[in-house]
């Protein structure tokens, strides 16, 4: 299969770079200085060194003729690169989004024929160590919705290149049962500047994170999605324990299966937000809780706080030191 992957970050890298191990034709449309050192250096899944072909404009990349376009770039990254790709054809091949959030394929379909995208997303924690350097932290697997023509023959191609994938009829409860699993010690570890060991420890930081995503899963019981499992991810009995069971056991839980599903990697908006990127996903996270709890008329104070604080952090709005180990500040804010 010839396939375009935009972005060569964790995600795209790991995705491209297993398709082209597997003989598959792959080029990576990444921004031109990017271009430049991954031409120069490849691309590398753990000691795995791969030479992809790379462009660094749509025109350029459309040019080898694609028969699928896999988005793996950051959400706050999704307008801009369709509105390049947008520039260049008003009808692209089959769009596959395996991007974090709930709003990147409305975004795709809003500019091109909405049945020509797809939703997908990865369960497997995989950390970028380098410029087109990856590391697998945990193989889990993907998780792709059917429907489309070109769903069952990525699935096989997937499947062929080495990784688990399991196909969903919904959409919907599949990408929203992933947004409930990338809530876990995200925004709290960023606003706090805690790991998640230290969170999932400490009973105030876990009240709140527990409020998160009980609101999270109310807001999907609202729109009459389920939870479902993705691969190799219970995902299930992560809200069974949220909702369901005290407190002291549901903390037991959910600490043991964040720590055998992140690995050693830290969650991505501590990394964004301490790593000076000015930005992160959380609009498109745990603000997009709070954007279809307030359509659904369900009430998401927690999710609007930690939206709202992240994003005043990112932009220099809010001072850090204000919040740094300090969970009493982040309730004072849902309070009011």
């Amino acid at each position: 299969m010839n396939i375009l992957v935009i972005g060569a970050g964790a995600i795209g890298t790991y995705i491209g770079g297993s398709l082209l191990a597997a003989g598959h034709m792959v080029t990576f449309q990444v921004r031109p200085a990017t271009a430049e050192a991954l031409r120069a250096n490849g691309i590398r899944i753990g000691p795995r060194a791969l030479r992809p072909r790379i462009a660094a404009s749509p025109a350029e990349a459309l040019a080898h003729s694609p028969e699928v376009i896999v988005f793996a770039l950051k959400s706050y990254d999704t307008a801009a690169a369709l509105a390049e790709l947008r520039g260049v054809t008003a009808a692209p091949p089959p769009l596959l989004c395996l991007q974090n959030g709930v709003d990147n394929e409305s975004e795709m379909a809003h500019l091109f024929d909405g049945e020509c995208v797809m939703a997908g997303t990865v369960t497997t924690a995989v950390s970028k160590t380098g410029l087109g350097q990856v590391r697998v932290e945990r193989e889990r697997g993907v998780g792709l919705a059917l429907g489309h023509s070109l769903s069952t023959p990525l699935v096989e191609t997937l499947r062929g290149a080495g990784l688990r994938v399991r196909g969903y009829h919904n959409a919907g409860p599949m990408k929203w049962s992933k947004l409930l699993t990338n809530l876990i010690g995200n925004a709290t570890s960023a606003i706090l500047d805690m790991s998640v060991a230290e969170l999932f420890a400490n009973p105030q930081t876990f009240k709140i994170e527990i409020a998160m995503l009980r609101e999270c899963l109310a807001v999907m019981r609202a729109l009459q999605y389920e939870v479902v499992d993705l691969p190799k991810t219970p995902v299930r009995a992560l809200a069974f324990a949220a909702e369901r069971l005290p407190l002291p056991a549901a903390q037991l839980v959910l600490k043991r299966a964040v720590a055998s599903g992140r690995g050693g990697k830290r969650p991505s908006f501590h990394i964004d937000l301490h790593g000076g990127r000015g930005q992160t996903e959380v609009r498109w996270l745990n603000g997009a809780v709070a954007r279809y709890g307030e359509l659904q008329g369900v009430p998401t104070p927690v999710n609007r706080a930690l939206t709202e604080i992240l994003e005043g952090l990112s932009a220099g709005r809010l001072n850090p030191e204000d919040f740094r180990r300090k969970p009493a500040t982040i309730l004072q804010l849902i309070n009011a």
